[in-house]
């Protein structure tokens, strides 16, 4: 959950921030088998028994980690919560989602993820289930809610949810894990997101 700005957050929550803010660097930089809960303690500038009060294991700092990324993009359930705006809420959906899964971060984890699948699988099970599956199970819940106002229908809604999710990669997300040429996609990615949305809609309006 983040915190509002006009609220100051205590000691131990500007503390928590410190843990997850090196969590984050020291994951992308290092990869999750190559990095120690001493090392995020020492980045954070915090006691290694300060880390793991907040969290129990590395593995839950990592979920967490991802979680935040999700929650810094404003994926949550606040924002798939109105069923009957489903044109305006999935295309902001989309936007959102279609900015993150290109970060630089996200591009990083997911990555590394791949290259260790075989030593580590460990860990590509742990940020599936705390990124894609999460977010597929959020937009299922929703796109079971729309189909419930009548205007829409989705056979199948957890399908129909990948499909909107992997029509938003695009191109981008492509050569961005092969680390090729982008500049020539950015000024039109937003566009292609909105596209994505109006088609997914027509694809599935009663």
């Amino acid at each position: 959950m983040t915190q509002s700005s006009d609220i100051p957050m205590s000691r131990s929550e500007q503390k928590k921030q410190q843990v997850l803010v090196a969590a984050i660097d020291l994951f992308c930089r290092q990869g999750f088998p190559h990095t120690s809960m001493d090392e995020v303690a020492k980045q954070a500038g915090v006691s290694k028994q300060t880390v793991y009060s907040h969290y129990g294991s590395k593995d839950d700092l990592f979920v967490a980690a991802i979680e935040s990324k999700c929650v810094g993009h404003n994926l949550n359930a606040d924002l798939l919560s109105d069923p009957s705006q489903p044109e305006a809420t999935l295309t902001e959906f989309a936007l959102q989602f279609g900015e993150m899964i290109v970060s630089p971060e996200a591009i990083t984890v997911f990555k590394a993820c791949v290259a260790q699948s075989e030593s580590h699988p460990e860990v590509s099970r742990l940020f599936f289930e705390a990124g894609p599956q999460h977010m597929l199970a959020m937009l299922t819940k929703y796109l079971i809610a729309v189909e419930a106002l009548g205007l829409y229908r989705f056979p199948q809604p957890h399908h129909c949810a990948v499909r909107l999710c992997l029509m938003l990669f695009g191109e981008l997300k492509l050569r961005l894990e092969l680390g090729l040429e982008t500049e020539s996609l950015l000024g039109e990615r937003e566009q292609y997101i909105r596209g994505c949305a109006e088609m997914f809609l027509k694809a599935y309006c009663v």
